[in-house]
């Protein structure tokens, strides 16, 4: 893909995803394009069901997310790097939740947004053990704390109990001698 193309393609991708979560989430792909600055005609060359973009904005959420693992283990200790990707995990739910009436529209047609979810997200978490050694414990299923983390996310409104909730599972998480 050319240089250009691909710009136009990510903003087009962050835009929708901003769109979908912060807006109504019927909002009109004309609306979508010129707030990305390109023409409807880009966004259908890129796209062409309203459906392929909303799983693109998603996908393009969940990468984000996965994605910061390095970059967080770069810059703080494992366990604080953790506690850090929990809060993010904790505000992608949140987005994902906002998302749901054009996500389930996805599904509807056919679609499945959510078939590399689990496993990225798994991924990404044994990524943040693994580097925790001796700080985390190690015989913890990183299936196990992703299910803790999204409990916590489905029950908790609050957002002062929420992350009172994901200290909880760090402490749970944490090495005991």
């Amino acid at each position: 893909m050319r240089a250009d193309a691909q710009r136009n393609r990510d903003r087009l991708v962050e835009t929708a995803a901003r769109a979908f979560a912060d807006d109504d989430p019927d909002v009109t792909l004309d609306a979508i394009a010129k707030a990305a600055g390109v023409g409807i005609g880009t966004l259908y060359r890129h796209f062409p069901t309203r459906e392929a973009l909303v799983e693109a904005a998603y996908r393009s959420e969940l990468a984000k997310l996965c994605d910061a693992v390095p970059g967080l283990l770069e810059n703080m200790a494992p366990d604080k790097a953790m506690r850090e990707w929990m809060d993010r995990f904790f505000d992608y739910m949140a987005t994902k939740r906002v998302m749901g009436d054009a996500l389930r529209a996805v599904v509807a047609s056919g679609g499945n947004p959510f078939s590399e979810s689990r496993d990225k997200l798994t991924a990404a978490i044994a990524t943040l053990l693994r580097a925790s050694a001796g700080k985390l414990r190690q015989d913890v299923d990183p299936g196990d704390v992703l299910v803790g983390m999204a409990g916590i996310s489905l029950t908790s409104a609050e957002p002062d109990r929420s992350r009172r909730a994901l200290d909880l599972l760090m402490d749970g998480l944490r090495y005991r001698v």
